[in-house]
This record gives C-alpha cells, sequence and structure tokens, in this order.
C-alpha cells in the first residue's frame, strides 16, 4: 500500500514537473504568430496589448478612407480595437523598381475576427483562390492598375489570419506549412532560430536582421532624410520593453571589435548633430510639450561598445507614444 502510494506522489511530481518545463519552455519560445513566418531578411513583432492600455489609441477619432470604412463595415474588424499582435517578414527583392519595390512583407496577425464575415467579404473582391493544406487563400490585387500586385490572404483559426504580398505562393504556401507543425515552440525561420536569443526578454516589440531594409537607399540606410553610415546589410536586433518607462534598446552587430568602436563614435556624432538641429527647431517652431518629450529622449540616449557590438538604448517617454500613437484627424470645414 505505502510502495503503491510513493509511486503515485513520484508519478504525480514528475508530471508536474514536466508541466512546468514544458511551460517554462513556451514563455521562451518566440511568440507564435511570428514562428509561423516563412524565410526573411527581417522579422519585425509588436504585442500590441500593452500599447493599447498604456495609449488608448483605439479609442481615439481616425479619418478612415472609403476603402478602409468599407472593410470594417463589411468584416466587423476594427484592426485599432481587433488586432493583438502581428508579425512581419520582410523579403529583399530582386528588382527594387518592380511592384513591391525594394521590399516584400508576409504577415501574420493575431486578434478578434468574424471568420465567416471576412470569408465571403474576400469572396467578393478576390480575383482567384485555392486550397492549400485544408485552408482558402484568397488572391486580391492592390495598388493601381499599372502597378497592381497580388496580396494572398488565408485565416489559419478564429483569431489567426496570415497575408502576403510576394509575387508567388511559396511564402503563404510556408505559413500555412508552418502552422500545421506549429507544436514545438521552438520551430520558425533560420533568421528567428539564430537571432531570438538576443532579444531582451519581456519585449513588447522587436526586430531582428536586416532591419534597414525598408530604409534603403542606394545601398546604404536612409531615415527622414539623413543617410546613416551603416550598410542596408547591417544586422540588427531592436526592441521595446516597459521597464517603469519604455526602455528602447538597439543591437548592432559587425564582423569585429575594431568596427563596433568605429560605429559607436559614428553613432555619438550623429546624436550629438541629431540634439542640435533638435534644438534649432524648437528655438524656430516651439511645440512645448513635444520639444520636452524629445528631449528627454535624446537627453537618456546611450550608445556604447560592448565587444563586436554598438549598443544603443533611450527611454522613450509615455507622452511621446501617446502623441504618436494618436491618429491625425482633419481639420473641420
Amino acid at each position: 500500500m505505502h510502495k503503491r502510494t510513493r509511486y503515485s506522489l513520484l508519478l504525480m511530481l514528475a508530471l508536474m514537473a514536466a508541466l512546468i518545463v514544458a511551460l517554462v519552455l513556451r514563455k521562451a519560445a518566440p511568440p507564435e504568430v511570428a514562428r509561423l513566418l516563412p524565410e526573411s531578411d527581417a522579422i519585425v513583432y509588436a504585442n500590441l496589448k500593452p500599447l493599447r492600455a498604456a495609449t488608448h489609441f483605439d479609442r481615439s477619432p481616425i479619418d478612415r478612407s472609403p476603402e478602409y470604412q468599407q472593410f470594417i463595415d463589411a468584416t466587423g474588424i476594427v484592426p485599432e480595437r481587433d488586432l493583438d499582435a502581428a508579425a512581419f517578414a520582410l523579403h529583399r527583392m530582386d528588382n527594387p523598381n518592380g511592384p513591391n519595390g525594394p521590399v516584400g512583407y508576409s504577415e501574420v496577425f493575431e486578434g478578434r475576427f468574424d471568420g465567416e464575415r471576412l470569408s465571403r467579404y474576400l469572396t467578393t473582391i478576390a480575383t482567384a483562390k485555392e486550397t492549400y493544406a485544408d485552408h482558402d487563400i484568397f488572391t486580391i490585387r492592390v495598388g493601381d492598375a499599372k502597378a497592381a500586385r497580388p496580396l494572398r490572404i488565408a485565416q489559419l483559426g478564429y483569431d489567426t489570419i496570415a497575408a502576403s504580398n510576394m509575387p508567388t505562393v511559396e511564402q503563404i504556401h510556408s505559413i500555412l506549412d508552418r502552422h500545421r507543425a506549429a507544436a514545438s515552440p521552438f520551430s520558425g525561420s533560420s533568421l528567428l532560430s539564430a537571432r531570438y536569443r538576443d532579444v531582451p526578454a519581456f519585449s513588447s516589440a522587436w526586430a531582428i536582421g536586416h532591419i534597414g531594409l525598408p530604409f534603403s537607399d542606394r545601398g546604404y540606410i536612409s531615415i527622414f532624410g539623413l543617410q546613416l553610415p551603416l550598410s542596408e546589410d547591417t544586422t540588427f536586433v531592436a526592441s521595446l520593453r516597459y521597464l517603469g518607462t519604455l526602455r528602447l534598446r538597439i543591437e548592432q552587430f559587425t564582423p569585429n571589435d575594431a568596427d563596433a568602436a568605429h560605429a559607436t563614435e559614428t553613432l555619438t556624432s550623429l546624436l550629438s548633430l541629431m540634439k542640435s538641429v533638435q534644438h534649432t527647431q524648437a528655438q524656430m517652431q516651439p511645440h512645448p510639450a513635444t520639444d520636452a518629450a524629445f528631449r528627454e529622449l535624446t537627453d537618456s540616449t546611450k550608445i556604447e561598445q560592448h565587444k563586436d557590438r554598438a549598443v544603443l538604448t533611450a527611454d522613450i517617454p509615455l507622452a511621446l507614444v501617446k502623441e504618436l500613437a494618436t491618429p491625425a484627424t482633419s481639420p473641420q470645414p
């Protein structure tokens, strides 16, 4: 009797230990929407629930285009209210002058969707439809008539939607294949496997890979007209997490310590230049609240070398986040 009781207790403890290990491993794994993405040059992920709770951007009035409002009326989906998480795969295009431009996208969205209404709406606007891995893939044309490109959309489950604007079906098929085999918490693309371990824990938003791709300009990264001394192939890990303040961290990977030192020196000089420009603009066109928030951001910014990496950290004021998250409204006539 005592032996059976002891064996039962040992079995129960073993099962509990296995459950705890499984939960810890899944917690440390990349989010599922990111694991579903196909192979790519960069990945961007955002958990929108904390941002929505902090800024209430879903309650702000929005001037919607007629097409956007038609989508909402037909599907019942209000993205700023219903979208909880999103992951984007960025694909470098062989022809940067093609319909996609220099970068193509594949996306996975998680939230609250009415699948039947969405399917009916897509049926009415789709130019083609195929079934793959027991899921319907709708193809719609986006863009003007001369440069229209396909956008393929598939509903993976009651709370998940995938899309890709790549020229072929390879990427959307890959998402569906990963969804079918998504039991492993560590499945995902080679980029995710290689770099997700560098994402700080509890990050609400992050990006890994060649995240300069959307800002590529003749092989370099250009932001707001300012060309950075960084190649578009530079590998980064960027993250946002709340630590009493919203902490931004951008980590640049370089071939060696000397390159990291040069990158740190160059970025420090750019930061000084940006502070000077910001000060001049604040004097010419003062906006006290915004100016104070930007000054708080730049004053908190630090650029340091960690061996073969250049690391930028900054604290983003929540007031600035709320202002940026609030859609601009059109003036009343």
